[in-house]
């Protein structure tokens, strides 16, 4: 009796991990390796976290085997009292090996859920725990170099603007975000001052914040309005900083009404489409390489905790495959923009240009890096002020 029952089990044991094709057995896959992705945003935000959302799509395509979850709306407007944790632990359940939480809010967060699954890997978009000392083993920190991208948007709107006046719509106060506007700033500068030969004084920079990344009813600015404040009064091109498109949606409203009005959007590949009357182009991040190769890692073993800061694939910043920032050129941006654009991202990436060469000082007068000095990746890193010539809030009051 105990022998049938062996052979009993044995048979539901063969059957249960092969399969049968016409031409034979063969042995069932196997288990896929889950990745979980923890979206700051609405997962279709034509934003930053969409974009997050397409690399985690890329991982499944450029890896076999691999299967990605999901959680969007990660903030405390939609979820409010839910922490990281909670998230990360419903994630593991569902088994998950490797998380990816998008946001700088998820900081402390993610390096606690970090903490408490030694055997999950983690990363995390945009902080710096490896940096500081702070990650345990199975945490990274990866980001693009968006300020390179951003030191483009400045340059194509110094560039086009007819009345010199450029707003920049940011989210929240922190060194991401004023790094982030000093490029752009950076970009202009350059542009209005060495390319185009105008007037220092005859370039204005605004920046407001609205208070974070997108759009809270009653907790937030309404970008919306601060968009239109900017168009009221004499700014022709909005910068935006914000996860979502409100700039580029009010900068169609006004050019329908006979405005000549242009935006740029962020962090998107298909940020402009609906748009194309109004759209410079948009500086955007391509996670998809930058996951391949953690998630690679952690399947084959060799994970290593890294403070990861991406540039772009010179030879071809809109390489889907190699470049982690790009920036694609918009319908309403006019031919000899394009051309010295070009020339433009083909002088930074051999050198020939480093808009962080000071002498550069803060907007209290204070310096920022010395006459013949570069800023390194902390200083520019850790930026502790908006640049003197940019007009808004250096911090949050």
């Amino acid at each position: 009796m105990a022998k049938k029952h062996f052979w009993a089990m044995a048979i539901i044991c063969f059957f249960s991990t092969v399969a049968f094709t016409p031409s034979g057995p063969v042995l069932a896959a196997e288990k896929p390796m889950i990745f979980g992705l923890l979206l700051v945003g609405p997962y279709n935000d034509h934003g930053w976290s969409q974009a997050h959302f397409d690399g985690g799509k890329y991982v499944e395509e450029k890896l076999p085997g691999t299967k990605m979850i999901y959680i969007d709306k990660v903030n405390p407007a939609d979820r409010p009292g839910v922490t990281i944790p909670q998230l990360v632990d419903d994630m593991i359940e569902k088994g998950a090996k490797l998380i990816i939480a998008n946001s700088d809010d998820m900081k402390d967060g993610t390096r606690e859920a970090a903490l408490m699954h030694p055997d999950v890997h983690f990363i995390h978009i945009s902080g710096d725990d490896v940096l500081t000392g702070k990650a345990s083993k199975n945490l990274s920190n990866l980001m693009g170099r968006m300020e390179y991208g951003k030191m483009m948007a400045g340059f194509v709107a110094a560039h086009t603007t007819t009345t010199g006046k450029i707003g920049y719509l940011g989210p929240l106060i922190n060194e991401e975000t004023r790094r982030l506007a000093a490029s752009a700033y950076l970009g202009a500068k350059y542009a209005w001052e060495t390319v185009l030969k105008k007037d220092p004084k005859d370039l204005k920079f605004q920046v407001t914040w609205i208070g974070f990344w997108f759009n809270i009813p009653g907790v937030t600015a309404d970008p919306t309005q601060v968009a239109q404040n900017f168009y009221n009064t004499g700014n022709d091109i909005v910068i935006s900083g914000i996860d979502t498109t409100e700039a580029l949606v009010v900068a169609k409203q006004m050019k329908q009404q006979g405005k000549n009005v242009w935006a740029i959007p962020y962090d998107y590949l298909g940020a402009c489409d609906g748009a194309s009357d109004v759209c410079l182009g948009v500086p955007y991040f391509n996670w998809g390489p930058g996951y391949v190769k953690y998630i690679k890692a952690a399947m084959s073993g060799n994970w290593k905790s890294e403070w990861d800061w991406q540039g772009p694939d010179w030879g071809d910043i809109n390489n889907a495959d190699t470049s982690a920032i790009g920036f694609a050129m918009g319908p309403a941006l006019s031919e000899s923009v394009k051309n010295a654009l070009t020339a433009f991202i083909s002088d930074l990436g051999q050198g020939k240009i480093d808009l962080f060469k000071g002498p550069l000082n803060y907007q209290d007068g204070s310096t920022f890096v010395k006459a013949g000095e570069t800023a390194n990746d902390k200083q520019i890193w850790y930026m502790g002020q908006l640049l003197e010539g940019m007009t808004g809030q250096s911090s949050a009051k």
